[in-house]
């Protein structure tokens, strides 16, 4: 069955789209009657890993023949009616109001900084090139990536050196809760191991954001032996690692699961700033597995947590205030927020405060924001209206 069109009129330069069908063939069907069929520069998708990401790809590549395709699997998609499982959600942008370029990133075991840089600047130089042939020079960028790779640190901070002033955001593509395999599309084709780059430039107001929900206690750990390469931390502060987390988050009663990872997470301090890095697993060996690169004497510190619904509230308000109304969010939001959520019976509350506040992706696990790759964030960009 079809899906209601949510395409939020043409002030924002964007159709968007949602199907529930439960296979590959009619989710496209459904997509394709709600999308435009022409002069689009993009179509983006996020994609339930209930899907079979060949045949999706395959699919819908064929259906929008000629232009750029473009996504990756989810941990959850932000539909247009509120947060979902087991759907599609596809943006389609149009051409009049933006100009696109997508560059793969692929085998990323063997990434080097200089391969992310000179992708990064020929991906520039050539919205450069599409852009100024229809006046359109106010670019972002987005950035999907594999969420098991590991390399989200490394491939972050070399396309952001060459991107000069250009902001990019973006999230690590989610496997459900089975953390086995992610995968990102273009050209028809899915792959793992791999990112994708896409620059956008629009004549609309737009704006990134990051919020998150969490401030800094005082008790602090240090990573004092750790399998950097695989994110492992075998001891804090001398201790078995999950043994001291336990202690010093507070929850020594309780069995450490995604639900108690979602709720204490725990901080590093980058530029005078906090980001959290979030604890995916517990290993058979008291092991700590993280979702974000850790080094032997880093400093992590407890936190402690603010309203969810109230400082994610505030975001969209600092947003409107700054580019005026917005005709929808792009957002990347970790997995750990939807956890951490439902734990807290707060579910239902943000899956409304994001259809009102009109905010279409994906559940992450992980996400990225300039030159960034932090946690149990929510992140993405904002796009005004077309003026009158």
């Amino acid at each position: 069955m079809g899906q209601t069109d949510f395409r939020f009129g043409g002030a924002s330069g964007v159709a968007v789209a949602k199907s529930k069908a439960a296979g590959a063939e009619q989710a496209v069907a459904d997509l394709a009657a709600q999308l435009p069929s022409d002069e689009l520069a993009l179509v983006l998708l996020f994609v339930s890993p209930s899907y079979d990401p060949h045949q999706f790809i395959a699919e819908i590549s064929r259906q929008f023949d000629g232009i750029p395709v473009c996504g990756c699997t989810t941990a959850g998609e932000l539909a247009p009616d509120g947060w979902d499982e087991n759907s599609v959600v596809a943006l389609a942008f149009c051409s009049a109001d933006f100009s696109a370029v997508v560059r793969p990133i692929l085998n990323l075991d063997s990434f080097h900084v200089e391969d992310g840089r000179r992708i990064s600047a020929e991906a520039r130089q050539e919205l450069l090139r599409v852009s100024s042939q229809v006046e359109r020079g106010n670019p972002f960028g987005l950035v999907l990536i594999d969420g098991l790779c590991r390399r989200e640190e490394a491939v972050m901070s070399a396309l952001y050196a060459s991107l000069d002033d250009i902001p990019i955001v973006g999230g690590s593509a989610g496997d459900g809760m089975r953390f086995e395999r992610t995968w990102v599309f273009l050209d028809g084709k899915a792959h793992t191991n791999a990112a994708l780059l896409i620059l956008l430039s629009t004549s609309l107001p737009f704006r990134v954001f990051k919020c998150d929900n969490f401030e800094p206690r005082a008790q602090k750990m240090v990573v004092t032996e750790a399998d950097i390469e695989n994110r492992t931390v075998r001891e804090l502060n001398a201790e078995p690692a999950a043994q001291e987390y336990s202690r010093v988050v507070g929850i020594m009663d309780a069995k450490l699961d995604p639900f108690s990872f979602a709720s204490h997470p725990v901080l590093v301090r980058v530029g005078g700033s906090y980001y959290a890095r979030s604890i995916q697993r517990v290993e058979p060996d008291g092991s700590l597995h993280f979702f974000c690169a850790i080094d032997e004497g880093m400093v992590l510190t407890a936190a402690t947590s603010r309203s969810l619904v109230g400082t994610t509230r505030a975001a969209f308000a600092e947003t409107r205030e700054q580019i005026g109304d917005v005709s929808l969010y792009i957002g990347f939001e970790c997995l750990l927020r939807r956890l951490d959520a439902e734990q807290h019976q707060l579910a239902r509350d943000m899956s409304e405060l994001y259809r009102q506040n009109r905010v279409v992706g994906f559940h992450t696990y992980g996400e990225q924001f300039g030159s960034m790759h932090v946690n149990q964030t929510f992140t993405g960009v904002a796009i005004g209206r077309r003026p009158s």
